[in-house]
């Protein structure tokens, strides 16, 4: 008669198998701090220890059943704690006349194999790798979880909820405390393509509005290109109310306009001047000489 696993063995593997079930088909639904899922462990584990009962019965049943050598050597197999069988399944070596027995009636070059049981340990772990790819195929086919696209937005979404906290009790950016940054560009063109590209054209090379990439300009409020055109998207144009004051109106933040002052001061001082030649609009204003 064999002895029995242990019932904290199954607990252990019912609550393992329980939380990878829920992180992979609800990881999003809280379930942790759920009372439901806490009265579901419960239940489970209740149901365990009267399996475990009715586990004792039937082995209380047949012990009684085994003669008294059998009695005796299954008390000295049950006194061993699981953990060592475990130990001893892996690595124990059996005695030359436990091969005998275990010796298969076939061999070659000398070589003889031997009918040897698998180690637990090595089962068990077997036998998790089953469940565990049939749990994962079935979450990964109908569920989000393990999807790269799902990650990613799950991902953004966060990403995007930390900016617009940070972005709440981050300073205010004004014409004081703007610099430019040439880390801000990319995210200043993104800008510039939703807000100004309708008036100044692709690459700011001017349609409706003036040309941005060009050395003339019509209003000339500070002293540099990057505070200047800071001051354009705070208060918009004196001399045109199609150029309206993004910030006090509330169309971008002083952090935005920021990175889009950022980027046409890349355009216009950092590449080349996108000329009438190449589909510029023709220059209006008057030079600047900026700082």
């Amino acid at each position: 008669m064999k002895t029995r696993t242990p019932i904290s063995i199954y607990i252990a593997v019912t609550l393992g198998f329980t939380f990878m079930a829920f992180e992979m088909f609800a990881s999003d639904s809280g379930y942790f701090t759920s009372p439901f899922f806490w009265a579901l462990l419960v239940i489970v584990v209740i149901l365990l220890f009267i399996m475990n009962s009715i586990g004792d019965l039937v082995e209380n049943e047949n012990f009684n059943r085994l003669s008294e050598e059998e009695k005796k050597e299954y008390l000295t197999e049950k006194s061993t704690p699981y953990f060592q069988k475990l130990w001893n399944s892996a690595f124990k070596k059996q005695s030359q006349t436990e091969e005998k027995d275990l010796l298969i009636d076939h061999g070659f070059d000398g070589i003889t194999e031997l009918d040897n049981s698998l180690p637990k340990w090595w089962i068990g772990l077997f036998y998790f790798g089953i469940v565990f790819c049939v749990v994962y195929l079935i979450a990964f086919a109908f569920t989000d979880y393990a999807h790269p696209d799902a990650e990613y937005d799950k991902e953004t979404k966060t990403m995007l909820a930390s900016i617009a906290e940070y972005e709440k009790t981050a300073p205010q950016i004004d014409i004081e405390t703007a610099k430019y940054n040439a880390d801000n560009i990319a995210e200043g063109e993104q800008i510039f393509k939703t807000n100004c590209v309708s008036c100044h054209s692709d690459s700011g090379k001017g349609g409706i509005g003036p040309n941005l990439t060009d050395t003339y300009w019509i209003n000339i409020k500070e002293k540099s290109l990057f505070k200047n055109v800071f001051w354009m998207l705070e208060n918009g144009s004196p001399n045109n109310p199609t150029m309206r004051p993004f910030i006090k109106d509330g169309t971008i933040t002083g952090r935005d306009a920021e990175k889009v002052a950022a980027y046409i001061y890349h355009i216009n001082q950092e590449k080349s001047p996108i000329t009438e030649a190449l589909g510029g609009a023709a220059p209006q204003g008057k030079a600047a000489n900026w700082e």
